[in-house]
């Protein structure tokens, strides 16, 4: 039997193609139906159909707690740590301690005859009893400390002044005396 091709052709007889349909009048058989919330849902509660800012809103467990947690002991109190920089001499401590403005300010209160709280009290006499105690290994008396001040309170001339300057005999004898 010889071979014959099949023909493109129908007749009225044959059967017909289907009219075609729109695409989203198609049911497509194979695909299931949506379940479960859209992607996003639970950050963007409010997108997927939640309440707008209801305090009753359902919260994801997920999410953790938002407390804040101490993470130190109770009755234990951490001290900020000092910076140590170079050790100072008794006299750079000494020269610091004098030109502390919290100290100056409160010999001025004592002056003025006002009288201080119990904690700056403390405060003053710890710092005015390390004054002392460095004053005493550096071998300075008070009347040191009084003579030199009537020496440099003596009034002389500004020729006198000059040469003094000009000399540097006050730094040669301070030289000297260390």
């Amino acid at each position: 039997m010889a071979h014959s091709k099949k023909s493109r052709k129908t007749d009225q007889n044959a059967p017909k193609l289907a009219p075609r349909s729109k695409k989203n009048e198609r049911v497509l058989a194979g695909k299931k139906k949506e379940t479960g919330n859209k992607a996003g849902s639970r950050h963007n509660s409010n997108l997927v159909g939640g309440t707008q800012g209801s305090a009753a809103q359902k919260k994801d467990p997920r999410h953790g707690s938002k407390t804040a947690v101490k993470l130190d002991l109770p009755g234990q109190t951490i001290a900020p740590k000092k910076e140590k920089g170079p050790k100072l001499t008794d006299e750079q401590r000494l020269f610091k301690l004098e030109e502390d403005p919290r100290l100056n300010q409160l010999l001025d209160m004592l002056e003025e005859g006002k009288d201080l709280n119990e904690e700056d009290q403390k405060w003053l006499n710890k710092q005015l009893n390390t004054i002392e105690s460095l004053m005493e290994r550096l071998g300075i008396t008070e009347q040191d400390d009084l003579d030199h001040a009537m020496k440099s309170a003596v009034a002389s001339s500004d020729d006198d002044l000059l040469d003094k300057f000009e000399s540097g005999a006050d730094l040669l004898k301070d030289y000297q005396d260390k």
